[in-house]
Parts: structure tokens; sequence; C-alpha cells
């Protein structure tokens, strides 16, 4: 991988230059915003779980990760954005299935198994990679099948809380459409571009944002650990 080389795949961006996505840049706010409320969530409760936070931080980076990618747009900003992500994604995925085991560590470690290895094999399938090693554009839908994987495990999330009739189900099933909605912004950034000037990607991270905050909220309410980290 260039860690250097530039990188054009968004509506917005015309030239290289740290200032040239400056909505898409500042849209990154969103994750902050999910983070910091969370936070005052996870103080106001009193215990102090590790896990929680350390979500909570990761939805942070995945602001600051975005926006490093959305303003240097190259190679290591790119890392510096995927890898927030799908760290919050697989972590997010382990504790939940921890919590709704009853914290038990065998039956957690086989679904999470089977659900993490469902998730590879379809991401196989729709992207390889999560960076983009071609700097010529993002290819198939706007590089958007790479999050495919993390779509169909929040529906499966949100259908399990429905069918048992979760306290969270309403979050996480308003996160999973929200998701999908963020989805379709990103993928449509560059069909808009002509229509728009600045594309659509920005919904995308505002959007995402919002779901980040419904599925900590998820979790800091509904799913609590059962004793302190």
């Amino acid at each position: 991988m260039n860690f250097t080389r530039y990188i054009d795949l968004y509506c917005e961006r015309t030239a290289p230059g740290f200032w040239n996505e400056p909505i898409n840049a500042l849209s990154n706010a969103a994750f902050l915003v999910a983070a910091l409320l969370a936070l005052r969530v996870y103080a106001r409760r009193g215990r102090h779980d590790v896990p929680d936070l350390i979500l909570i931080l990761l939805a942070a980076a995945i602001g600051v990760g975005s926006f490093l990618f959305h303003t240097f747009a190259t190679g290591w900003s790119e890392l510096a954005d995927v890898v927030p992500i799908w760290s919050f994604v697989a972590f997010f995925v382990l504790v939940t299935i921890y919590r709704l085991t009853g914290e038990s560590p065998w039956p957690t470690a086989r679904i999470a198994m089977i659900v993490l290895g469902s998730i590879g094999v379809v991401f196989w399938f729709t992207s390889g990679d999560v960076a983009t090693d071609d700097a010529s554009g993002p290819g198939y839908l706007n590089g958007s099948l790479q999050y495919l994987p993390a779509l169909l495990a929040l529906m499966i999330f949100s259908g399990v809380t429905l069918v048992h009739r979760h306290p969270a189900r309403y979050l996480v099933t308003g996160a999973a459409i929200t998701f999908l909605l963020s989805l379709i912004f990103r993928t449509i950034d560059l069909m808009t571009c002509a229509a728009t000037g600045i594309g659509t990607h920005f919904m995308w991270h505002i959007l995402n944002g919002v779901m980040v905050g419904l599925l900590l909220h998820a979790l800091l309410w509904y799913l609590p650990a059962r004793r302190a980290g």
C-alpha cells in the first residue's frame, strides 16, 4: 500500500489539498456528538464498564479518522478512516453477544465465531479489501459493497431484538434503518454530483453518527454489564 498516494473518491473533492472537502470533513462532527452524548450517559450511570468506554472512544475515533481522510485524502489517512470503523463494528458485535448470552464466555465464543465468520465470507465476496488500492476510482456502487456485512449484522441484531421483544429493539431497529439510508447516500454520491455540486457523502457521515449514537444508547441503557469492568 502506498501511504502517500492521492485518493479522489468523492464528488466534493476536485483536487489535492487539505481543505478540498470541507463539508465531508466537518460532517464527521456527528460522530463526536454521538460519543459525547453517550459519555454523558456513561458518566451519569455511576459505574465504569471498560468495554462501554472503549466503544465510546472508538465512536469518537471514527469521526477523527474520517476527518483525516477527507482532509488529507492519502493512503495513510484512509487507514485512519477504516480501522476505527471496523474496530467499532467487531467490538460492538462481541460485547453485544457477550451480554445477550448472560456474559457466558463459551456461548459468546461460539456465536461470535459464527457471526464474524459469516460476515467475513460476505465481506470476502463483496469487497476483498477495506482499502482502495486502485486510485482511479471507488469501483462498483461507489465502494459501498464493503459495508454490506455490517448492514447484514445490524439487520440480524435488529431481528433478534424484535423477535424477543427486547427493550432495546426500537433503538436497534432505528439504527438499522438509519444505516441503510446512510448507505444509500454514500452510494449515490457521484451520481448526484452534477446536480448538487457537493454530492451526498456528508449525509453518510451524519446518519452514521446517528446510527452509532443509537447503538451506544441501546448498549448503555438496555444491555449493561452485570458487573463493573
